[in-house]
């Protein structure tokens, strides 16, 4: 029995063998199918995650395919107020394509190391507007936390936004400046994004929850969507403060 016997039948009461023998045949049936259901359902795993990492990988292709039209289409230009537009609609689709790429480069499908991600993507944005990074400062205190996709995407579009609203309007002159990004979690499934610049900031009587801006109304919608709340000053720059939480 220690060596991992079943059952064991002492002489003279041979009766018990048959039954012994048929019981033995069962259980090791149900071993065997048990061993084949478990290889099964692996190989299915491998195979959706085979089939998972393609479809972000295609998603990404077809975002980057999309924000390549764009630039092809915007050589056809002269308004210059087009252009812009083009050039936002262009980085909210790479914000997006960026997560994909992410995705799929993780071994983890369902979240992504948002870390990494703001790294990437505040990176493309000062090569999109031509910053020059000896003018403009950028400090960044970011966590290493993830973030599942349905809360990185507005996540990266609400960064995508500000960041933009920054390199456009915050230093008009080129005159040297500081951008801040500040993404932590001090409680679980709780996250704050700061956002500050100490440029020229906004008109002194200017109205945050009734604004106009395109850009700034796609921050408060996204914020609404992450089911977060937002703070705004206008004090030597602005800043932004947004608090959400999510389930990981």
């Amino acid at each position: 029995m220690k060596a991992g016997a079943h059952d064991y039948i002492i002489k003279g009461n041979l009766a018990r063998l048959t039954p012994a023998v048929a019981r033995e045949l069962r259980e090791a049936l149900v071993r065997r199918e048990r061993k084949q259901a478990e290889e099964q359902i692996k190989a299915s795993l491998q195979e959706k995650e085979v089939l998972l990492k393609e479809i972000h990988h295609r998603v990404k292709n077809n975002l980057q395919i999309i924000s390549s039209l764009l630039n092809l289409q915007a050589e056809y230009l002269k308004d210059n107020q087009a252009l812009e537009v083009f050039k936002d609609s262009q980085n909210r689709i790479e914000s997006m394509a960026l997560i994909h790429e992410k995705l799929y480069q993780s071994q983890d499908l369902a979240r992504i190391n948002f870390a990494d991600y703001i790294q990437d993507l505040v990176t493309n944005l000062f090569y999109s507007y031509n910053v020059n990074s000896s003018a403009i400062t950028l400090k960044m205190n970011v966590e290493e936390v993830f973030l599942v996709i349905d809360a990185a995407i507005p996540c990266g579009l609400i960064i995508n936004e500000l960041i933009s609203n920054s390199l456009k309007y915050a230093f008009p002159q080129r005159e040297l400046g500081e951008i801040c990004i500040d993404f932590y979690s001090k409680k679980v499934n709780l996250y704050t994004l700061a956002i500050s610049d100490n440029g020229v900031g906004f008109a002194q009587y200017f109205d945050f929850q009734n604004t106009e801006s395109l850009g700034l109304r796609l921050v408060k919608g996204l914020t609404h969507q992450l089911q977060g709340n937002i703070d705004f000053s206008n004090n030597n720059g602005v800043k932004y403060k947004i608090i959400f939480s999510t389930k990981l």
